[in-house]
């Protein structure tokens, strides 16, 4: 991979990146301080963010409710899966096929999963490498 194609790759993810931490903060009220964008594979990418709880959400950690705050995010995540979706596509330019969002209350940390529809930039890994070796090579 070129050093330019490395570059944009890491562009597009950090752009990933900063607008869940936007879209978080916007729907949910606080936005988390971490956020880590990869591909996982051609045709998926994860968002990891951290420090994502709102502070009732940390309080009800505390008195034992996480399946209660995994069902309202869930609940919360569902009611804005749409805009999630796009924000992914227009940066991405791919559709998106599968949009999940899951959570873990004791350690503070949501994933953002999409599942990309197969298209010619699938045969690249995500970072323009085909089968492991450079699309230019």
């Amino acid at each position: 991979m070129s050093e330019t194609q490395a570059t944009e790759s890491i562009s597009v993810l950090a752009e990933i990146s900063r607008a869940m931490v936007r879209l978080h903060k916007e729907q949910f009220g606080r936005g988390p301080t971490h956020a880590r964008t990869d591909f996982a594979g051609r045709d998926t990418v994860v968002c990891t963010l951290e420090d994502a709880l709102l502070p009732a959400e940390r309080s009800m950690v505390e008195m034992g409710e996480d399946q209660r705050v995994r069902e309202s995010r869930t609940f919360l995540q569902a009611a804005t899966a749409a805009l999630f979706v796009r924000t992914v596509e227009e940066i991405l330019g791919r559709e998106v096929r599968a949009f999940s969002s899951a959570i873990d209350p004791k350690a503070d940390v949501v994933f953002e999963i999409f599942a990309l529809q197969p298209g010619l930039s699938s045969q690249t890994d995500g970072h323009g490498r085909i089968g492991g070796r450079s699309a230019t090579s």
